[in-house]
């Protein structure tokens, strides 16, 4: 099912401000070379997240799930200084892939990589986020989620990747266990009385929450 059109992703591509040499060459590699590269945030969804970052300075940013990296140094590039953004890896080929990348990218004084399961890490790192990343196994999200809006910050925010989950969730039966873990996300969000999101259909959907008071 083709849930955006190409021709508005291509054009929405053409119109957006180009990824800098390194992102550029994380991404095309990845393309190229990974056999989940489909799960790589897109150059639009990367510009929109450093765009988001940038607005709004975190000094302390959560990503769950890091894959190669290009999504955490997209995110990195708008911390304010001294900042600190922790990623969480749990194949460790991608987190040996990513690191690398993040090392390439200059970052490797700003992104702290963590290897492991991040139902467990997160318990362990004493921040409060100022923006979290939520893009890791979708029959999770909504334990990541609820770990993530406990540390949030008051002036934090939560973006989860994939909510359209390739428009799987547009579908009148709704099949397969990460497209219905999706679905149920979606509808726990939007029925938390303490959150208020929007929905953006960039790419394969990203949804914005923040605390309503």
């Amino acid at each position: 099912m083709q849930w955006i059109d190409k021709l508005a992703e291509d054009y929405s591509s053409t119109y957006t401000s180009p990824l800098d040499d390194v992102l550029k060459k994380i991404y095309d590699d990845t393309m190229a070379n990974h056999p989940e590269a489909h799960m790589i945030s897109g150059p639009v969804q990367g510009k929109l997240l450093e765009f988001i970052s940038s607005l709004l300075q975190p000094k302390y940013i959560l990503e769950i799930g890091t894959f190669t990296g290009f999504s955490a140094i997209c995110l990195a590039n708008g911390l304010q200084p001294g900042g600190e953004l922790h990623t969480i890896e749990l194949r460790e080929e991608d987190a040996n892939t990513a690191w690398k990348n993040i090392v390439a990218a200059g970052m490797k004084e700003k992104i702290h990589l963590h290897a492991g399961d991040a139902r467990e890490i997160i318990k362990t790192l004493p921040f409060k986020w100022d923006l979290v990343f939520i893009d890791a196994d979708k029959t999770s999200y909504i334990t990541y989620y609820e770990e993530a809006l406990q540390r949030l910050s008051n002036r934090g925010f939560i973006l989860a990747d994939n909510v359209l989950f390739h428009g799987q969730v547009l579908e009148e039966k709704i099949e397969g266990k990460s497209a219905k873990a999706i679905a149920q996300f979606n509808n726990h969000v939007l029925n938390d009385q303490r959150t208020e999101q929007v929905f953006l259909t960039v790419r394969d959907g990203l949804l914005l929450i923040k605390n309503k008071y």
